[in-house]
């Protein structure tokens, strides 16, 4: 029989979190961005969810086959492009638009007969320095690929690096605009903090949300509930055994933990090889029958120990909610000292996955 840990993707969520990311998009078109299948979500399941997005940002060739293989007909944008002359046949035959950031990337281009027409992206290195082109590149890039006979159009963009803190995108943007003032093409700017926090300066004409379609917040002072997200993946289970200690016994791994008083704890069917943070310390928030409670003792591979004293209905096959609806992934993500985006990337493979409307 399987074990009772079962992830649930809330459809409805998705598409509340699109229109919301809608609202902030005013007359912008929305790439949903889709990587690490879908932030854990599942590729193929979240893109039929957000349907109603005007195309699907992708890290790769193999995650934008199987949206082409899943009837997905809208564009694709692949955000880190191609690494091989090999790869650059695919992008006319899945119809592929590729972020070009590199010169080897321009040079392969130049160099490619392609089967088909393409649309490109032309990443603009604003200040992050991770990828993309600066002041002396980006003229010649831009030339080289406007000159390929099957290149059909080309839209700018670039990333943001602390679109969620102190420092904002101000100083980026304005250094955007000097490197680009001569290009009249298309921009791509916004990813989910620029478009909650700043949309009328960072619209542009296409929008890149990620995070926030899930229903994470991207801001460590700001809740997904008071943006208005709903959480989309909640990751439940139940207690498997309950222990009653004594003051001074100990619970866990390195016997990490103390009890302080009686107490019960509950056993849950839950550890770091589903994906839960290992590092998620005493008093990492958790809801035993709805009721909210702490982690006590160490995280290991299958197994947490929860503190039931104050639940007196809890029992074994008590629900169990890690994250999710009534607990947000981003508070367990907090206390573990890490982002929403980490735990549900990090969901694991033996986990089952079920949806709901």
């Amino acid at each position: 029989m399987p074990r009772p840990i079962r992830a649930t993707i809330s459809q409805g969520a998705l598409a509340h979190n699109l229109l919301a990311a809608r609202a902030c998009a005013g007359g912008a078109k929305i790439w949903a961005v889709v990587k690490a299948n879908a932030y854990g979500h599942g590729l193929e399941r979240v893109a039929r969810a957000l349907d109603g997005a005007d195309g699907f940002a992708v890290l790769d060739l193999q995650e934008a086959a199987r949206l082409r293989v899943a009837g997905v007909a809208k564009p694709i944008l692949l955000l880190e492009g191609f690494f091989k002359p090999a790869d650059l046949p695919l992008l006319p035959k899945y119809r592929l638009t590729p972020v070009i950031h590199n010169p080897e990337q321009v040079e392969m281009l130049r160099l490619a007969a392609l089967p088909g027409e393409i649309d490109v992206y032309l990443k603009v290195n604003s200040g992050m320095n991770r990828l993309g082109f600066n002041l002396e590149s980006l003229r010649p890039a831009y030339n080289a690929i406007r000159m390929h006979p099957q290149v059909k159009g080309v839209t700018l963009m670039t990333h943001f690096a602390d679109a969620d803190g102190a420092t904002g995108v101000r100083a980026q943007l304005d250094w955007f605009a000097e490197l680009t003032k001569d290009f009249q093409v298309p921009r791509s700017l916004a990813n989910s903090a620029a478009l909650i926090r700043f949309p009328e300066v960072t619209r542009g004409d296409w929008v890149r949300p990620g995070i926030m379609l899930y229903g994470c917040s991207p801001f460590g002072d700001r809740s997904a509930e008071s943006l208005g997200l709903k959480p989309v993946m909640t990751l439940s289970s139940e207690i498997v055994a309950t222990q009653h200690l004594q003051p001074g016994e100990k619970v866990g791994y390195g016997f990490s933990y103390e009890a302080a008083g009686e107490m019960t704890i509950g056993i849950v069917a839950c550890g770091y090889a589903d994906g839960y943070p290992r590092n998620a310390p005493v008093g990492t928030p958790v809801l035993v029958n709805g009721t909210r409670t702490r982690i006590v003792g160490r995280v290991s591979m299958d197994m947490i120990s929860v503190d039931i004293s104050d639940i007196p209905e809890a029992y074994i096959g008590s629900p169990v909610t890690l994250w999710g609806e009534g607990l947000s992934a981003d508070e367990v993500a907090a206390a573990a000292g890490t982002v929403g985006y980490e735990l549900l990337c990090a969901l694991a493979p033996r986990v089952p996955v079920g949806e709901v409307p």
